[in-house]
């Protein structure tokens, strides 16, 4: 029985369906990881990083090859059990009229609360408990429309929290961030990588350096992992920063 948080990828192709015809993003690759890791996805624009972590959390299907999360196939949960699995924060921001910053924390629950998505004190406490992990408890009534770029980030985390999911999955979440908050943020996420699988793709090779205890680099069509062990660390990072980023 493995522990909640394995993710296995074997053979999968990653891209889109065009028609009749797949536009193939990453060929055919393999790798594993489990809870405890913290893995920095390194790729250029275009490579296919939002690709590959959109096809992780089950928002879009492989080509080809098996994802299988916890030993079973990604494609055979269904959505509410995949979502107790996976959380994932992309790029594009969360808007809606007058939705809080407690509406969206509190929306991690909703694989929880049943039909009527009813908030019972059990499903509010875990809720709290993540904004508090996060820091923005007091926070809770601001609409997300006024939050900072960083606060916005941490509501999503918090988010991802209250959903309590074995595997995290962030998509740029450093992007528009000052200095200061993009190491805050990452000493967040090494934190909370004890006791899941933390995957988030960033531009900054600083900070998965720094943080990360695994490299998932995305080039030429494929997927290579390395971990901060490997004898060639340095000179893979030597090389990404050599101008491919």
């Amino acid at each position: 029985m493995v522990r909640p948080g394995h993710i296995q990828v074997i053979g999968a192709s990653f891209g889109y369906h065009k028609g009749s015809m797949n536009s193939v993003v990453i060929d055919a690759s393999s790798f594993e990881c489990d809870a405890g890791d913290f893995i920095g996805i390194a790729g250029s624009n275009g490579s296919g990083k939002s690709t590959l972590l959109r096809t992780l959390c089950g928002l879009q299907a492989s080509l080809n090859g098996k994802i299988l999360i916890d030993d079973k196939e990604l494609s055979s949960y269904s959505a509410v059990d995949l979502s107790k699995k996976i959380s994932i924060v992309l790029t594009e921001k969360i808007t809606g009229f007058n939705l809080t910053c407690f509406d969206a924390v509190a929306a991690g629950q909703m694989p929880y609360t049943g039909l009527l998505n009813k908030l019972e004190k059990q499903h509010i406490d875990i809720i709290c408990e993540a904004m508090r992990i996060c820091g923005i408890e007091n926070f809770s009534d601001k609409p997300l429309s006024e939050l900072s770029d960083g606060m916005f980030q941490k509501t999503m985390i918090a988010k991802c929290l209250a959903q309590q999911t074995p595997v995290m999955l962030l998509d740029e979440p450093t992007a528009f961030l000052d200095y200061a908050s993009k190491h805050e943020l990452f000493i967040q996420l090494k934190t909370l990588s004890g006791h899941k699988c933390v995957m988030v793709s960033s531009h900054d090779l600083d900070l998965i350096r720094k943080y990360c205890n695994k490299l998932l680099v995305v080039k030429n069509s494929t997927l290579q992992l390395y971990s901060n062990s490997h004898e060639s660390w340095h000179s893979v990072f030597t090389g990404l920063s050599g101008g491919y980023l």
